[in-house]
């Protein structure tokens, strides 16, 4: 999922929102922020706060409370593919196999080169692949340029821009200004390769309704 932050966003509701799409459950649920989109006038600041608040993880076994399980698959081949392809690591980087085979630390990267399996596939882990963006226009086009559509954020407090960008993402699922948005209340699916159909709300009951259509002529 993209995560777009937008120069006129609340930085701090952003980082907040940040945190929780992306290391909720380690990084591994299906709506989880991959991809971050930072307007280039607001990234120093953003970067900042999100790395400060990401050192607060814990690392280690999911039964222990109040600690970050992450089960891990090549996601260390991923972190190392965007580093030899110019990324800068800022935090993490490292599998921790003390603490055993499937367990990385929470991971933010910079400079990630769109080409790169770290920003062209979905890792399913704690990692944060950051890029900087100057217009509207690019970040839509870079949110959408993927095979997948389930879910993208975005953070900004202009109301015309909500309408806009939301309008133009090619997601089922949009969250402004929040980080966690699935509820069985609302309708969920995506678009693209991440499937049809919706689960959850009224429209997911109507997958399990049959259709009658009767013609009478009396």
């Amino acid at each position: 999922a993209a995560f777009i932050v937008f120069d006129d966003a609340d930085i701090d509701e952003a980082v907040a929102a940040a945190m929780s799409s992306k290391f909720r459950n380690a990084g591994q649920t299906c709506v989880c922020a991959d991809r971050f989109l930072v307007h280039e006038s607001v990234e120093e600041e953003f970067i900042s706060k999100f790395v400060e608040a990401a050192k607060e993880l814990n690392v280690g076994a999911g039964s222990d409370e109040s600690e970050l399980s992450a089960a891990v698959q090549q996601i260390s081949e991923k972190v190392t593919e965007a580093v030899d392809n110019g990324a800068t690591i800022l935090l993490g980087g490292n599998s921790l196999p003390s603490l055993g085979a499937n367990f990385f630390e929470a991971t933010i990267l910079n400079t990630v080169d769109r080409a790169s399996k770290l920003w062209r596939t979905e890792t399913f882990g704690p990692v944060a692949a950051i890029s900087a963006f100057s217009t509207e226009d690019e970040a839509i086009e870079l949110a959408n340029d993927t095979s997948s559509g389930l879910a993208a954020y975005v953070m900004t407090r202009d109301v015309g821009r909500i309408f806009r960008v939301t309008e133009r993402l090619e997601n089922g699922l949009v969250g402004v200004n929040e980080g966690v948005i699935s509820s069985a209340y609302a309708p969920f699916g995506g678009v693209k390769e991440s499937g049809l159909g919706r689960e959850g709300s009224s429209m997911g009951i109507d997958e399990y309704i049959e259709t009658k259509y009767v013609f009478l002529n009396h």
